[in-house]
C-alpha cells in the first residue's frame, strides 16, 4: 500500500481510492504525524505531495525531489538532508517525464530556505520520519509562487492544485505496490 502524504487536504485532490493522511503544515507537525501514521499503517512506500515555492522555476512547474533538505537544521549533530527512495523516484520520472528533478529545501517559515530553488514546510519531515520506520519514500511538488513573492494574492494556488490533482493519479499508476 502506498500512503500519500500531504500537509492540506487540497493537495490531496486525485488521490482517488489511495490511503491518505494530512500531515499539517510545518515541520514538525509533519514528522510527527507521518510517524504516527507509519508506525499505525504499516505501508510499503510515501508518497508525499503538496504545492511549494521556487525562485527560478514558474508556477505549475511540477518538481520530483532529488533530496529533501532540512535548511533550518544547524550545526553538525543535526541531520540535514534525507534521500527519496531511488526506485520511486525512476517511477516518478517515468510518470512526470517533463517533470524538474531537483533538491527541495524545508523550513518551518516561507523564504527560509537558502541553498535550494524549490522550498516547502514539509517535505524534509517526511521523508525523515519514512527513512527512520524504513519505508522507501518520494516528494512531489508544483510550484505555486516565488520564494521571495510576499504578496500571497499573486500566489497561483488554484492552478497548482490543478496541477497536483492532475499528476498524482499518473504518478499512483506508476509507483510499484
Amino acid at each position: 500500500m502506498i500512503l500519500v502524504v500531504a500537509a492540506t487536504q487540497r493537495e490531496l485532490d486525485g488521490t482517488a481510492n489511495a490511503e491518505t493522511i494530512v500531515c499539517g503544515i510545518g515541520p514538525v507537525e509533519a514528522a510527527a504525524v507521518t510517524a504516527r501514521a507509519l508506525a499505525e499503517r504499516r505501508p510499503d512506500a510515501v508518497l508525499h505531495v503538496g504545492i511549494a515555492g521556487a525562485r527560478s522555476l514558474p508556477p505549475t512547474s511540477v518538481v520530483i525531489g532529488a533530496e529533501a533538505v532540512y535548511e533550518d537544521a544547524v550545526g553538525p549533530l543535526v541531520p540535514r538532508r534525507v534521500e527519496p527512495d531511488a526506485e520511486l523516484v525512476a517511477a516518478a520520472r517515468r510518470a512526470l517525464p517533463d517533470a524538474h528533478v531537483l533538491p527541495i529545501g524545508t523550513s518551518a517559515h516561507v523564504a527560509g530556505t537558502r541553498d535550494c530553488d524549490v522550498e516547502a514546510m514539509e517535505g524534509f519531515a517526511v521523508l525523515r520520519a519514512a527513512a527512520l520506520a524504513n519505508v522507501p519514500a518520494v516528494e512531489v511538488r508544483v510550484v505555486s509562487n516565488a520564494v521571495d513573492e510576499s504578496d500571497r494574492s499573486r500566489w497561483e494556488f488554484d492552478a497548482a492544485l490543478a496541477t497536483l490533482a492532475d499528476v498524482v493519479p499518473r504518478l499512483l499508476a506508476e509507483l510499484p505496490r
